[in-house]
């Protein structure tokens, strides 16, 4: 039998996903064939008035409804099925919907409300989109690889196991670029996803599928992964919050990748949502589940989001740094506008101080972390892409094929980078304590400052194929530190 073109599987993944969005009643409505740059007003033109409230409401908002039986999962799932299938036609940011899978799980969770005058979980009756490459079982698991077309997801992940439990829907499946690592997305399976500000310019990644669905608010809180940049630049790029933890936090089995094993630069798991409470909820609810039982890296630390507030109820003050350069790549102008109009408000609060952050050799970093994303010098990237003779996209030549520190390392090279990489943790460590303003009961540095405010990128959303400067976002992966995006 002759083996299938990479296009002729293009063309199938397109068809399954457009059949998928075929099956939603009643059915999607059809876009305009001309298309502005800025699609974000277009649902509230074809959509019905309730679906716009339902969709343009913030998760904490629909959780109490459907907590207090005001709505049911089953409107809310359908409005979220309508409004993700216009996000595709609008940006092309959808692998799949899940209609059935998702309406019968909605209707068990309101026969359940019905039944018990109560919630199943935290997340009761709430429609979550996922990335692709987080597997789901008996689902197609590609992670952006035409040659990874047939594999499939043997289990749920564990993070949706989770999210399950607490109540959830899951309902639609996002796109990614070629290899996962861009910080923009597209592939050969679906092509490429756009920003739904300014069609000409990217969504982000590599969780730009998530970007671009939240950005339409097709959904109000998604599930994407983050290895230099991959959840917070989509969030900057479409106007969301994103969030970064550090790793092994939240758990990472069950999904799709390269160099599976590696850890070096360990990717994570981490939320995109239209609010802050949605970041929050889904923090809370995985670590409430104690993941570490059932995935042993995952730590063992609760959810400490009260401490702070503590700290400043006695009378300290929040100490912000801000960074207004990292001093390779000057951050343009409306980058340095917006960081000058956040200083302004935060200087108005007597609870919180500004100061300014001075950048620690952050060359060296982006030296360190671009040697250790690919110890195998991109082999299995390499043979994944060559495998079905799909082209290389141009953001996949630019960190694999164009990138020099893509080497395949000894042993003893390895050790030697994440001796670095170890080193440098160290001394970045060292540069913070310096900002101490007193000393410990025990000697340790104390007042220092809490938290740094940093650009996520050096401009707004770039043109599709030029997001090739990770340095603001890859630096923290590098620390290992938890970053936030907010709008």
């Amino acid at each position: 039998m002759a083996k299938s073109s990479w296009e002729d599987i293009a063309a199938t993944a397109q068809e399954l996903r457009d059949a998928s969005i075929g099956r939603i009643d009643p059915p999607v409505p059809d876009v305009p064939q001309k298309l502005a740059k800025n699609v974000t007003n277009i649902p509230k033109q074809l959509l019905t008035t309730d679906e716009i409230l339902i969709t343009e409401t913030l998760p904490e908002d629909l959780l109490s409804s459907l907590a207090s039986g005001k709505i049911t999962s089953t409107a809310l799932v359908n409005a979220f099925l309508r409004r993700a299938g216009l996000a595709q036609k609008l940006t092309n940011c959808i692998t799949e919907l899940l209609p059935e899978e998702a309406l019968s799980r909605a209707k068990y969770l309101d026969d359940y409300y019905h039944e018990h005058g109560s919630p199943i979980g935290p997340l009761h009756g709430l429609p979550v989109s996922v990335k692709e490459h987080i597997g789901m079982k008996g689902k197609g698991l590609n992670a952006g690889f035409v040659s990874w077309w047939d594999h499939q997801g043997e289990e749920d992940a564990h993070v949706l196991r989770i999210l399950c439990r607490a109540g959830c829907v899951f309902y639609a499946r996002t796109t990614q670029p070629q290899t996962l690592m861009h910080l923009e997305t597209s592939n050969n399976l679906y092509g490429v996803t756009v920003n739904p500000f300014n069609r000409d310019l990217t969504s982000g990644g590599s969780s730009g599928g998530e970007g671009a669905l939240l950005g339409l608010r097709g959904s109000c809180l998604g599930i994407g992964s983050d290895i230099g940049g991959s959840v917070r630049s989509p969030a900057a790029n479409c106007g969301l919050y994103g969030f970064r933890p550090t790793s092994y936090r939240v758990p990472v089995r069950g999904w799709s990748s390269t160099m599976l094993g590696e850890e070096q630069i360990v990717a994570v798991t981490g939320p995109l949502s239209t609010s802050l409470e949605g970041i929050k909820l889904f923090m809370k609810t995985i670590i409430a589940a104690k993941p570490w039982l059932f995935e042993p890296p995952c730590l063992p630390l609760p959810w400490k989001n009260a401490e702070l507030e503590k700290s400043i109820a006695r009378g300290k003050k929040l100490k912000v740094a801000v960074l207004w350069s990292d001093d390779v790549v000057r951050p343009h102008p409306p980058v340095l506008r917006a960081l000058n109009e956040v200083v302004q408000e935060l200087e108005k609060v007597t609870t919180i101080e500004v100061t300014d952050w001075s950048p620690f050799n952050h060359d060296e970093a982006w030296e360190i972390i671009a040697s250790l994303y690919f110890p195998d010098g991109a082999q299995e990237e390499i043979n994944a892409i060559d495998a079905s003779g799909e082209p290389w996209r141009p953001l996949s030549k630019f960190i694999i094929q164009e990138n020099p520190h893509v080497k395949h390392l000894s042993v003893e090279e390895v050790w030697h980078w994440t001796s670095r990489r170890e080193e440098y943790r160290r001394k970045y460590a060292e540069h913070w304590n310096q900002t101490a303003t007193s000393i410990g009961l025990d000697g340790e540095p104390a007042d220092m400052v809490d938290v740094i405010l940093a650009p996520v990128g050096p401009g707004a959303a770039p043109p599709l194929d030029s997001a090739k400067y990770w340095g603001y976002t890859s630096q923290w992966n590098l620390l290992d530190y938890p970053a936030l995006v907010f709008p």
